[in-house]
């Protein structure tokens, strides 16, 4: 039976990533980032009861970046897509194609927020290049999936909970959201070495990188709360290339 257990919790994951997908389209941003943190808990702990349990398999993997595909991948898309619709004119392309009967075809949505569903896309692209890469067991080349998918989530829980006009109106500027999107596809495919939150013993002498990187996230987040988010990505990717240099 145990040979179950991980896969019961990628599972959960995409379970999760599916309701966060229904709630995002229907701009309930709050609870579908609730869903989403649910969802990045259960993958934390499905390669983490794999390992534990000696029950790794090729099944396990591959099922693992599907469900990633939806709570990593597609929910942060559909937040931006909805985010950048938010502020555009409500600009509505019509399209009528081929058809047998009168009716024809019609393709209702603002084109310019279809930007954001890039970062499904590229997400994607990197979940299977890394299904592909046996040389990321320690480490990771790129930004994870569910590092990147925090980082979009965060901006509407930003707006939500923080009430700070100087933010929001960063957060709420095309331009702003364009540029994140395309940095956003960057990361995730990016050749950059980042630290994994992986310990192979608990000692502070191999782990003070992880070590420091947890303690710096706690005291950020509660200071600053969900702005905190956007700062422990970039603490992240500086502490990783920092920690490259020193190893070198």
């Amino acid at each position: 039976m145990k040979k179950y257990v991980p896969n019961a919790l990628t599972l959960l994951n995409l379970l999760c990533g599916s309701i966060a997908v229904i709630l995002a389209v229907n701009s309930n941003f709050v609870t579908a980032a609730l869903f989403v943190f649910l969802g990045i808990f259960f993958d934390f702990f499905d390669g983490f009861a794999a390992r534990k349990l000696k029950v790794q398999s090729e099944l396990g993997l591959q099922l693992d970046s599907l469900a990633d595909v939806v709570t990593s991948g597609l929910v942060p898309g559909i937040i931006m897509y909805k985010l950048l619709a938010l502020i555009l004119e409500s600009e509505m392309v019509s399209v009528t194609s081929w058809a047998s009967n009168s009716s024809g075809i019609e393709f209702n949505l603002p084109t310019l927020p279809l930007l954001g569903l890039l970062i499904t896309l590229a997400s994607a692209y990197r979940l299977a290049k890394f299904n592909l890469d046996e040389d990321q067991q320690t480490y990771f080349k790129g930004l994870p999936t569910p590092a990147n998918t925090l980082l979009i989530i965060s901006l509407p829980l930003i707006i939500e909970f923080q009430n700070n006009d100087a933010i929001n109106t960063i957060i709420l500027n095309k331009w702003f959201l364009i540029g994140l999107t395309f940095l956003s596809c960057y990361l995730l495919n990016s050749g950059i070495k980042l630290f994994a939150l992986k310990f192979k013993n608990y000692s502070f002498k191999g782990n003070a990188t992880r070590y420091i990187f947890i303690i710096l996230c706690l005291v950020l987040l509660i200071v600053l709360k969900f702005a905190a988010i956007p700062i422990i990505i970039l603490l992240y990717i500086s502490m990783s290339v920092l920690d490259n240099l020193t190893s070198k």
